[in-house]
């Protein structure tokens, strides 16, 4: 959600501009502070932000993108194996065009995931197929792959740019850059793209790895705050950090982990999970889409979508309860300017048991900077949600 000053908005961001009624109610009745979600010298990468929110230091943890997402889809790595997060792309020349494919459907996707799976898959590499197109790559053992030698950029940061200038660099990036042009002229004429072009759609026309990681050591949430809980997100990183933290994941028919996401399906399913767990993590990602495709009307729609029908409904779940606490955050920016991800502390609210009122006007990034609450270690922020204990942030 959290982005920078807008002209067209003249000059309020995003959260400033949208109608957020009930954030604003948690700003205005409990605690309004920043949180730093990256540490120092990691990238504003969503998987980094989410560790820190769950509370987890990155530093510590942090093993890659792509293993947390093989948690979800159920796949086993061993010691050796080195997964890579696997995009289908549009590519067009030597740009690279689209990092989603048009944000290609998962029942067109799959087949062509099958496809590289059987061309291109051996005893030592193995494609999956994931949702839209997000997808993995398994490099099995004695692939001999050297992660700290090898540099991927994602996909989202480099649209509209050179493919050539950005591919995998270092002593095992001639492999990946083989698969990933190998997987072009395999898919340019497969029917499903022949038919995507004549619909004006973008083709998924070749894959782009990164995000490359081996098997992640992270002590359970329960093990760590004394509670149980649960995970509610469309997308397979948010989803298989839960399974690895033993944390509930609970699927939600509708979610799609883009604009037309059902906000409202999640929000019964996180009401409906708390009858059983003390906790629950609900996850949108609207909004950084909207940021990463520049498109600040859905930015808008989608924050005050998440709004009315997450957040509200919560607080009306919490209405005549005593014993409760909501936090709302983003993980990181997303500026629609940018089109990628920022590193800067970014606004979070608390309202509930415990937490006075500051006298705070609204939710956003401006009202934030505001207070000196600040979190410069993202990952004590939940501590001090559940536990109520500040550590030295």
């Amino acid at each position: 959600m959290a982005d920078y000053p807008i002209e067209a908005l003249v000059m309020r961001t995003p959260l400033e501009a949208a109608r957020t009624p009930n954030m604003d109610f948690i700003a205005k009745n409990g605690e309004l502070g920043q949180v730093k979600t990256i540490p120092e010298k990691m990238s504003p990468a969503s998987d980094v932000a989410n560790l820190s929110i769950l509370g987890y230091d990155p530093k510590k943890y942090y093993s890659g993108r792509a293993p947390l997402e093989a948690a979800n889809l159920g796949i086993e790595l061993e010691d050796d194996d080195v997964a890579f997060r696997c995009n289908l792309i549009t590519a067009a020349g030597d740009i690279l065009l689209d990092y989603s494919a048009g944000h290609i459907k998962s029942k067109e996707a799959q087949p062509l995931i099958s496809l590289l799976d059987r061309k291109l898959g051996t005893n030592k590499i193995r494609f999956y197929p994931g949702v839209s197109y997000r997808h993995l790559l398994l490099a099995k053992r004695g692939a001999e792959l050297k992660l700290q030698d090898l540099k991927c950029r994602p996909p989202h940061d480099i649209s509209g740019q050179s493919i050539t200038k950005n591919l995998p660099k270092g002593d095992n990036a001639d492999m990946i850059i083989k698969l990933m042009l190998d997987s072009r002229e395999i898919l340019s004429n497969h029917e499903i793209n022949l038919v995507r072009v004549d619909l004006k759609e973008n083709p998924a026309n070749m894959i782009w790895l990164w995000g490359q990681g081996k098997k992640p050591n992270m002590p359970k949430f329960m093990d760590k705050f004394g509670i149980s809980g649960s995970v509610i997100s469309a997308v397979d990183l948010i989803k298989g950090l839960g399974r690895l933290l033993g944390l509930e994941v609970i699927d939600v028919p509708g979610a799609t982990g883009y604009y037309d996401t059902d906000y409202e399906a999640k929000a019964r399913a996180a009401i409906a999970s708390l009858d059983k767990n003390d906790f629950v993590f609900v996850h949108v990602e609207a909004p950084d889409e909207a940021g990463h495709n520049g498109d600040l009307r859905e930015k808008l729609t989608a924050i005050e979508r998440f709004d009315q029908m997450i957040v509200g409904p919560m607080l009306e779940y919490c209405k005549d309860k005593t014993d409760f606490r909501i936090l709302v955050l983003p993980d990181h920016a997303t500026p629609v300017s940018l089109k990628t991800h920022t590193a800067e502390p970014v606004p979070f609210a608390i309202y509930g048991k415990d937490i006075a009122p500051r006298g705070f006007l609204n939710y956003s990034e401006k009202e934030a900077a505001r207070s000196a609450f600040i979190f410069k270690n993202g990952y004590q922020l939940m501590e001090y949600f559940i536990l109520r204990r500040a550590g030295n942030e």
